[in-house]
């Protein structure tokens, strides 16, 4: 099991991506904290429990610096470490909150998460949730790609800077998945973002959180300030 013994954080981990990737972690043999606004991360948890998996839902909100402090202080107390952390949360609506959720909170989530593995000097892999707007920008959606685009360059200084502590920050850059999120479009919206991939389909959750995974393992161990593209071509054309 690639991450056995490690304890790792989810934020968003309720839903989508975030819930599929505390899966998988969870099945690779990590201690997984699911981190979310949403009550239902308590289901989530406590679904994984029942299958013999050891997780702990922990209520944050990611713009909260408070919330941000409680939640590595809970991971701390309950397994004596951190090991990685997956900054996963966000929105897709526009505006000031958007950018407030999308960047400012994995600023935050990144800040304590790396001053805790500083703290125990062993290292740690840091992976954010950034977009195929970390790369290209879109019409109508301003605070989104300023928001992703930022999340980019806040890994690639955060992974040089922090390097030398042994500490790997990366970033994961997904394409339309089909999420909660996403589930609303519909008829010929749906079918126009579809239409945005080569592949000639929408992305699964699974298919990001095994992005996530690679990154967040020791398989990549030599990676550190990249941005990983998931995005069935989007990006290629």
């Amino acid at each position: 099991m690639r991450l056995e013994n490690k304890v790792a954080i989810v934020t968003g981990g309720a839903s989508g991506i975030g819930a599929s990737t505390a899966q998988l972690f969870a099945e690779e043999g990590a201690k997984v904290v699911i981190a979310d606004f949403a009550d239902h991360g308590q289901a989530v948890s406590e679904e994984l429990n029942g299958k013999g998996y050891d997780t702990l839902f922990v209520k944050t909100d990611v713009t909260n610096e408070n919330d941000i402090k409680n939640m590595i202080e809970e991971t701390v107390n309950k397994y004596g470490k951190l090991d990685i952390k997956f900054a996963n949360a966000g929105i897709a609506r526009d505006g000031n909150i958007h950018v407030d959720i999308n960047l400012s909170g994995v600023f935050l989530s990144d800040k304590y998460a790396i001053e805790q593995m500083q703290k125990q000097s062993t290292g740690g892999a840091i992976v954010n949730t950034g977009s195929i707007h970390s790369h290209a920008g879109k019409p109508g959606v301003t605070a989104y790609s300023a928001a992703k685009g930022g999340v980019k360059l806040l890994t690639q200084t955060l992974g040089s800077t922090y390097a030398k502590d042994g500490i790997r920050v990366n970033a994961v850059c997904p394409g339309y998945i089909d999420t909660p999120l996403i589930a609303q479009a519909q008829g010929e919206i749906r079918q126009g973002l579809i239409d945005l991939h080569p592949i000639g389909r929408l992305g699964r959750a699974e298919e990001v959180a095994k992005a996530v995974l690679f990154l967040a393992s020791d398989d990549a161990s030599f990676v550190t300030g990249t941005s990983l593209i998931v995005d069935g071509g989007y990006t290629a054309v």
